[in-house]
């Protein structure tokens, strides 16, 4: 039995005995003595806890199985044939890759500059090798969840207006003979633009200069970690002025499908906000949320007496809230009096507009005296919910009102 598995049974058991302890301890009133709650917390947070540890495994895992992929491919055509493969250009050559990482270190000779014209933009930067583009993009996808739900879309230049359709024509009962009539479908069309995410990395010239250090790997984590941050904060609650704008926006975001009367939050709250959401888009629906709103889910029951909140036992499979998965961010509002707390929906009706191509810039001399080199990384990239129906949310009423 793998450790993940035995993790996930183990946490399993936790839980089962956590709800056990709290039925026994409820009152007929429902409520539970505060020192019976402090131990109820206290085996809740032994459940989170063993979340968390599955979920580092899991991330391990996937690291393990990446690296012990082949590094090469083996040559399987015939002497003298032709490769058969596709011959790169631009940005996807090796020499434009040698060339890139060359001017990052410095070397910048006659051959590193001529080879870097290829892909010099229009800021004086040099946009990175198409190679390395995709390792940044899967860097951001370990950081941002939220791409993996969403729908990604490449533009060159420009707005990308979307057509909607706002409104659609139905049928109707005629006579025989009679006039048919005329209903027509309304369109409409929302315009998703791109605006500028940038971070400064500064690197010692000691480490620039020591071959021993992948400075292809630092950056890359480093933009994926401090870039994806601040694309999930903006993909959730941005408010489109200079960002993307959020699902939890109240302008341009979701629709509120429940509001709920204060902040203890019941079993027909939840209820009430997957049934907002229409069958068609319940079919590949996720809630989000914060981790305070899921503490305050856990102790919820349906109508059946059993917790609305269900651990997986399974690898790969995500825990459950009324039997469909969700996932958290800190950027989600927390539970509290006027906030937009949880959303229900299908996420692929956001779309992210990202341009071609990532831009790099070396400072040499800003940090010269402290002998670093500075690195500017940055990416223009868009988001918006094109579809205001396919995703609900659940507010809190404002206090005192």
């Amino acid at each position: 039995m793998s450790k993940i598995l035995e993790l996930r049974e183990k946490r399993a058991k936790a839980w089962e005995a956590a709800k056990a302890f709290l039925d026994a301890k409820r009152t007929q009133e429902g409520f539970v003595s505060a020192e019976d709650a402090a131990t109820y917390d206290k085996m809740e947070a032994d459940v989170v806890n063993l979340g968390k540890e599955i979920e580092r495994l899991e991330r391990q895992a996937a690291i393990d199985a990446e690296l012990a992929k082949a590094t090469s491919t083996p040559i399987t055509n015939q002497p003298h044939a032709g490769t058969g493969g596709e011959v790169k250009t631009g940005r996807a050559t090796d020499e434009y890759r040698r060339a890139f990482w060359n001017g990052m270190r410095n070397k910048m000779s006659y051959e590193v500059q001529n080879a870097l014209s290829i892909g010099t933009d229009s800021e004086g930067g040099y946009l990175v090798p198409d190679e390395y583009e995709r390792t940044l993009v899967e860097a951001l996808n370990d950081e941002v969840f939220f791409r993996n739900l969403a729908t990604v879309i490449k533009t060159s230049s420009g707005d990308r207006k979307i057509p909607i359709v706002t409104s659609k024509g139905e049928a109707a009962w005629i006579d025989e003979g009679g006039q048919f009539t005329e209903s027509n479908d309304s369109f409409g069309q929302t315009t998703i633009g791109a605006h500028k995410l940038a971070t400064m990395i500064k690197v010692s010239d000691e480490l620039l200069n020591d071959s021993v250090f992948n400075i292809e790997q630092y950056i890359s984590r480093e933009f994926g970690r401090r870039i994806g941050a601040k694309e999930e904060e903006a993909f959730f609650i941005g408010d489109g002025a200079g960002k993307p704008t959020g699902i939890f926006n109240a302008t341009g975001g979701a629709e509120t499908g429940v509001t709920a009367a204060n902040t203890t939050i019941t079993f027909d709250d939840v209820m009430d906000l997957y049934y907002s959401l229409r069958a068609p888009y319940r079919n590949k629906a996720v809630w989000l949320l914060n981790d305070s709103t899921v503490k305050a889910i856990r102790k919820l029951k349906d109508g059946n007496g059993n917790y609305i909140w269900q651990p997986s036992v399974r690898e790969g499979e995500p825990d459950r809230i009324l039997n469909r998965p969700y996932r958290t961010s800190i950027y989600v509002p927390e539970l509290a009096a006027g906030k937009r707390v949880m959303a229900f929906g299908d996420y692929s009706y956001y779309w992210i507009a990202e341009r071609q191509g990532r831009s790099f810039k070396r400072l040499n001399e800003l940090y010269a005296t402290t002998g670093q080199v500075g690195f500017l990384a940055s990416e223009r990239v868009d988001g918006k919910l094109i579809l205001s129906e396919a995703v609900k949310t659940l507010d809190v009423k404002a206090a005192g009102k």
